[in-house]
C-alpha cells in the first residue's frame, strides 16, 4: 500500500500594516485556491452579508468579519464593502489526498490569526462549501458567539450508503473512548470559541502540517462544551487520487495515534458528554433507497480474498476466539453472511492495540483492517432497508463499542496478557 505524503509546511499568512478588529474570523479551505476557480462565492458572500447583519443586531453591534482566504486571485472584492469584510491571504498546504479535510497547518492559521485580531469566534469551511445551507452556518456561529459551546459542528443528512466508514469506526470509536455523542467527529466545517481555537492550535502545533486533527477529542480532553447543529445533505467531497486503503490508512493512523496520545484521558470511568443538539435530523435519508444487496457479494468476495492472503497477518494482532470468528464468517453463504458486532468491536480495538504497540508495520496494519471493514460492510447492506434499519444498526454498534470499553482499557494497562 502506498504512503501517504505530508504536505510542505503552510506558510503565515503576510502580515497587514493594519489590524482589523473582527469578532468572527471565517476561514476558507485550500480548495477555495484552485487556479481560476469561484468555488464558494455563491455562499460565502450571502454568508457573510447574513453574518453582518446577525451581529449587527447584537449588543455591541457589527464589526467587520476578517476573511481569510488562500490566496484566491478571482475574489470578488468589489462585491463585499470594506465596512463588511476585511479580508487577509493566506499560502495554504497542498495535497490532493488531504485537502478535502482540515489539518494541522489550516489550525494552526486559524489561532494565529485568532489572536492577531482579537476574534471571539472562528468558523473553518472545507470543501464544496458552496452547497452548504447558510442557515446551518449561522447557527453554528450563534451558538459559539452566544456562549453556549466552544466547538458547534454539523450533523449533515446522508443516504444510507454513505459516510459508513465513518458509521463503522469514526463515530462509535469516538463516542466510546471520549464519550461524545457527536454524530460527525471528524467534521468539515466546524465554529470554535477563542479559547476552542487556541486548544487546536496548541494541539496543531505539535503535529505534522498535513497530520488530520480531531476537534471533537480535543474538547472532551479540555471539558469543553460541544454543540451538534442539525444540517440538510452536504455533497460527496472530492477526495483526488487517494482510494478506499488510502482514506483507511489516513484516518485509522490519525485516530489511532490521537487515542494513544489521549490514554491518560479516556482510561478513567467518565459520564457521558453533555452535546447541546440544535434541530431535527434524522442523520440518514432514504431518498437513493435501500442499498443494492448484490453489491454484498463483491464485498463478500473481497472479505474472502483478504482472508486467504492476510490471514497470517491477523494471527499476529487477533487472538483466537475473534480468528476463529473470522474463519466462521468466511465459509458462510451470502444469505447467511453477517459480522456481529461484537467481533468488528474486538477487531477494532485489537488493531488499535496492535498500532499503539507497533506489533507490525503500521502501513501493513491498517492495510489488513480493509478486507474486515468491507465484511462489515457486507453485514450493513445486507441488514440494513430503510432509515430506521440503518440509525438502529448504528445505534447498536456504538453500544457494543461502549459495553466493551472494559476490554480495551484491561489491555491497554497490561498489554502481556494476551499475546497472539
Amino acid at each position: 500500500m502506498a504512503s501517504v505524503e505530508m504536505p510542505a509546511p503552510m506558510q503565515m499568512p503576510q502580515a497587514r500594516e493594519e489590524r482589523v478588529a473582527a469578532q468572527v474570523l471565517v476561514c476558507l479551505g485550500p480548495t477555495f485556491a484552485e487556479p481560476g476557480s469561484t468555488t464558494g462565492f455563491r455562499v460565502i458572500v450571502p454568508l457573510l452579508e447574513a453574518l453582518h447583519a446577525r451581529l449587527a443586531d447584537g449588543p455591541n453591534g457589527a464589526s467587520p468579519i476578517l476573511l481569510a482566504h488562500p490566496a484566491l486571485p478571482s475574489m470578488p472584492e468589489e462585491r463585499l464593502r470594506n465596512d463588511l469584510v476585511r479580508s487577509v491571504a493566506y499560502t495554504p498546504a497542498s495535497d490532493a489526498r488531504t485537502m478535502w479535510l482540515q489539518t494541522a497547518a489550516d489550525y494552526r492559521v486559524a489561532r494565529d490569526l485568532m489572536v492577531e485580531h482579537q476574534c471571539t469566534c472562528c468558523l473553518m469551511l472545507g470543501a464544496e462549501a458552496q452547497d452548504v445551507a447558510p442557515d446551518t452556518l449561522l447557527a453554528m456561529i450563534d451558538t459559539v458567539l452566544r456562549g453556549q459551546a466552544d466547538l458547534a459542528v454539523p450533523c449533515y443528512e446522508t443516504e444510507i450508503d454513505e459516510a459508513l466508514l465513518n458509521s463503522a469506526l469514526i463515530y462509535p470509536l469516538t463516542r466510546s473512548i471520549y464519550g461524545a455523542n457527536v454524530r460527525m467527529p471528524l467534521p468539515v466545517d466546524l465554529a470554535m470559541s477563542a479559547r476552542m481555537c487556541e486548544r487546536m492550535g496548541q494541539a496543531a502545533a505539535k503535529a505534522l502540517p498535513g497530520a488530520l486533527m480531531w476537534p471533537i477529542a480535543e474538547a472532551a480532553a479540555a471539558g469543553f462544551s460541544l454543540a451538534e447543529v442539525a444540517s440538510a445533505r452536504r455533497p460527496d467531497l472530492q477526495r483526488g487520487d487517494i482510494d478506499l486503503n488510502g482514506i483507511i490508512a489516513l484516518i485509522g493512523s490519525s485516530i489511532f495515534s490521537d487515542v494513544e496520545s489521549k490514554a491518560q484521558f479516556w482510561q478513567r470511568t467518565r459520564p457521558l458528554l453533555e452535546v447541546k443538539h440544535i434541530g431535527q435530523n434524522a442523520a440518514i435519508t432514504a431518498n437513493k433507497g435501500a442499498p443494492d444487496k448484490a453489491e454484498a457479494n463483491t464485498l463478500i468476495d473481497s472479505f474472502r480474498l483478504g482472508y486467504g492472503n492476510l490471514h497470517e497477518i491477523w494471527a499476529l494482532v487477533l487472538p483466537p476466539n475473534s480468528l476463529l470468528g473470522l474463519k466462521k464468517l468466511s465459509l458462510m453463504p451470502v444469505e447467511n453472511f453477517r459480522m456481529s458486532n461484537a467481533l468488528w468491536v474486538r477487531v477494532v480495538y485489537d488493531f488499535l492495540l496492535a498500532h499503539r504497540l507497533r506489533t507490525i508495520n503500521r502501513g501493513h496494519l491498517l492495510g489488513a483492517l480493509t478486507p474486515l471493514y468491507l465484511a462489515w460492510v457486507a453485514t450493513y447492506v445486507l441488514e440494513c432497508d430503510t432509515p430506521d434499519d440503518a440509525k438502529k444498526h448504528v445505534e447498536a454498534l456504538a453500544l457494543a463499542f461502549e459495553a466493551d470499553k472494559p476490554y480495551l482499557v484491561s489491555r491497554w494497562r497490561w498489554p502481556d496478557r494476551f499475546n497472539p
